[in-house]
Order: structure tokens, then C-alpha cells, then sequence
């Protein structure tokens, strides 16, 4: 079996448009969400949302390749540009190497909208564009940079609400483990737009506590009232650790485990049971105690029965020990398909400069987050190896162990 190590990272996000910018707003606790107009004027209950800005990829890229490009395509091309040059994997590299991309995406809304708008206004289909159908197909990330970063290797997107991006990594990990693939592109990308989330909004799923957008986002807390959605891209790079070596590139971490599990019980609400057996499966396959986590990075995503579920899981698996745990979706909101990859980003980063980002706006324990070791505020420390949890509808669920890197 190889070890899987993580050469590479890059983001794009509510949060900052590269590592550094990230690196910051996560040690001060910036929220990147915003009160958004538009929204309420289109007939949403809520008009928050992280404010994530379209790149200008006119003079990155020649049109050719920007005219099958959604949004999720373009935000997933910018994290995955840094992610690539910090592995130091040139147009070189990918042309003697099988480099493969594996990346989640679970629906592409805006494209299949503004095309199907397009046929009924005009009753012609030839006027939808050459663009449209890569632009509209869930695939759309993993299509268009496997074409413009011409990747030879595995090629497909994971569908798995928004345990995506995180099952992305753990399936990338799998290949690399038992020699498949030797160099792995993950990730996860989410369009932010009224059309990908009115169906969220119609569920009652968002926070409605918009007097100060950046208090909406309350993960763990007792007055939690909803989620804030968001979205961006998130890219890692995972290698073989032989693979690495032979070409000296700078080793960020280890992946040691990844533990998966599905609820089979209810679509929108997630249980117990279904979380405990995806953590305590990545804790088996890293080979670690629960003892050794120094930190989690927590899904929950600000609603009522899904933190208070996600708190009993920790409690249950990590009650001895008591690790740092906080949500950085109390920032960033939550990043849906992009979210499992962005938080093993934010996750990595935290781990390079000793800290543990802020669950912002954490002031009232509930009775099952009154367990748990939540950081409220900023804490100056050593993580040596932390666990990311991503959960979804219809119960999927992903849990990954990263570590820094040692021989």
C-alpha cells in the first residue's frame, strides 16, 4: 500500500482569492457573507450569501477554452492553478505523467437555466451556444480542466451533496493507496447564484437573521436558526509519498484515513449513527487513537438538529480526549460541493501557521455543543493531525485524518 501524501493546495473562496488571503481571514475570524438584494427582490425568504466574485479568465485563457466554463468550471480552475503550481506540476510534468482529477460537483443550476430561458423565449435551440451543454453538465469541472490542464489520468466527477469535495479526496486517496494512480488533482466546486439555491431557500433552510449578515452563520450555537450558503473552489494535490520524494516536491501532508458511511434513513435530516461509523472508520483506517486528533473541523452548518447530531457524533467518538473543534462555515457559510475540500484547505493551512481558526459567533452552548471543546475564539496552537467531516443529503457521509508530514 503507498502513503498518500499532499503536495499542492490552492482556494478560491468567500473568504480570500488565495492562501495567504484565506490564511488571514481564518486567523482573524472574517466572515466573507453578505446581505445580498437581489436575492430578495428574485423571492427568497433570506438574502445571505458568501459573496464569492467570477474571476476574469480573458488573457488567462483563450476563448476557446473559457466558452464551456460555468462558474463552478471557473472557480475550480483558479484553486486549482495555485494547487498546481505550489506541486510544482508544469505543462512538462503532465505530459510524461498520468496526472488524473477526480473533483466534486453535485448539480450545475445557472448554465441548464439560462439555456432552457434561452429555447422558450426563442423557440430555436441553435441559439443555446456551443458552450452550454459543458457548461451545464455536473461533470463541468472535471471536463473542462482535464482539457486545459491536459490531465491524462482518472477523469470523473463525484456526486455527493455536500460530502463532495471531501469524497473527492477520499476516493483520490483510495486510487493513489493501492497504486492506481500516482498523482491525483481533488477537489470540490460550487456555483453562488439564486438559481442553484432557491430550492435550499424553499426548505426553510437558511437563516433568516440577516440584521448583521456576519452573525447569520452560527454553527453550534443555541440560537442558531439556519444556514448561509456559499461556495468558491477548493483544490489539493495528492501524490504518492515514493512519487513525491523521487521528485523532491514539497510535502504539505499525510493522508492516513478516510471513513465513509451512508444513514439510510431520512433525505434532508441527518441521525447519529451514520456520522459515528464514518469517524470511527477513518480513525480504523488512519490507525490512530481518538486521542491523537488535535483538531476538527466540524460540517456543522448552522442548523438546529444537524449541529446538534454532528455534537453528539464527536462527543460519542472524541468525548475522553476533548480536541479543538470549530466550523468554519461560521465564516466562509456554507460552501455545499466545494465544502469538504475547501474545509481540508483551511484545515491545512491552520496546521502550517499553529492555530485553530474561530467557530465565530459561538456565545450560547446548547446541551450537546456544551460538550464539546468549540473554539470561539482564536487559539495559538500545534495541530499535528486533524479530522474533516462533511455530511449530505440523502445521509452520505465523509470523514478524512490528515497529519503533517513525517518519514
Amino acid at each position: 500500500m503507498n502513503r498518500v501524501v499532499i503536495t499542492g493546495m490552492g482556494v478560491y473562496s468567500s473568504i480570500g482569492k488565495t492562501l495567504e488571503e484565506v490564511k488571514e481571514s481564518l486567523y482573524n475570524g472574517k466572515s466573507g457573507i453578505i446581505y445580498d438584494t437581489p436575492r430578495k427582490e428574485f423571492g427568497f425568504r433570506s438574502p445571505l450569501t458568501g459573496f464569492v466574485e467570477r474571476p476574469k479568465l480573458k488573457g488567462l485563457l483563450h476563448r476557446r477554452q473559457r466558452v464551456g466554463m460555468g462558474a463552478p468550471a471557473e472557480f475550480g480552475y483558479m484553486a486549482t492553478a495555485q494547487a498546481l503550481e505550489m506541486a510544482k506540476m508544469d505543462p512538462d510534468f503532465m505530459d510524461k505523467h498520468n496526472v488524473g482529477i477526480l473533483y466534486g460537483n453535485d448539480s450545475t443550476a445557472e448554465a441548464v437555466t439560462l439555456a432552457v430561458d434561452i429555447v422558450r423565449e426563442k423557440r430555436d435551440t441553435m441559439l443555446i451556444g456551443s458552450g452550454a451543454i459543458f457548461q451545464g453538465m455536473n461533470s463541468t469541472v472535471t471536463m473542462n480542466l482535464s482539457v486545459i490542464f491536459k490531465l491524462k489520468g482518472v477523469n470523473f466527477t463525484i456526486a455527493g451533496a455536500c460530502a463532495s469535495g471531501s469524497h473527492s479526496i477520499g476516493m483520490g486517496y483510495l486510487l493513489i493507496k493501492n497504486g492506481l494512480q500516482e498523482h491525483v488533482v481533488c477537489g470540490g466546486a460550487q456555483e453562488i447564484n439564486p438559481y442553484a439555491m432557491g430550492s435550499f431557500d424553499a426548505l426553510s433552510a437558511f437563516s433568516v437573521n440577516f440584521d448583521d449578515a456576519t452573525k447569520a452563520s452560527r454553527p453550534f450555537d443555541k440560537d442558531r436558526d439556519g444556514l448561509v450558503p456559499s461556495g468558491g473552489g477548493a483544490t489539493v494535490i495528492l501524490e504518492s509519498l515514493e512519487s513525491a520524494k523521487k521528485r523532491g516536491a514539497n510535502i504539505i501532508a499525510e493522508v492516513l484515513g478516510y471513513g465513509f458511511s451512508s444513514n439510510g434513513n431520512h433525505m434532508t435530516v441527518p441521525d447519529v449513527d451514520g456520522p459515528v461509523r464514518a469517524l470511527e472508520m477513518s480513525l480504523q483506517q488512519a490507525n490512530v487513537k481518538a486521542s491523537e486528533i488535535d483538531y476538527i473541523n466540524a460540517h456543522a452548518t448552522s442548523t438546529p438538529v444537524g449541529d446538534g447530531n454532528e455534537a453528539i457524533a464527536i462527543d460519542k467518538v472524541f468525548g475522553e480526549r476533548k480536541p479543538y473543534v470549530s466550523s468554519t462555515k461560521s465564516m466562509t457559510g456554507h460552501e455545499c460541493w466545494m465544502a469538504g475540500a475547501s474545509e481540508v484547505v483551511y484545515s491545512l493551512l491552520m496546521m502550517q501557521n499553529s492555530f485553530v481558526a474561530p467557530n465565530i459567533n459561538f456565545e450560547n452552548p446548547d446541551e450537546h455543543s456544551a460538550k464539546l471543546n468549540i473554539a470561539a475564539k482564536t487559539v495559538d496552537a500545534n495541530i499535528d493531525m486533524f479530522l474533516s467531516n462533511s455530511f449530505g443529503f440523502g445521509g452520505t457521509n465523509s470523514s478524512l485524518i490528515i497529519k503533517k508530514f513525517k518519514e
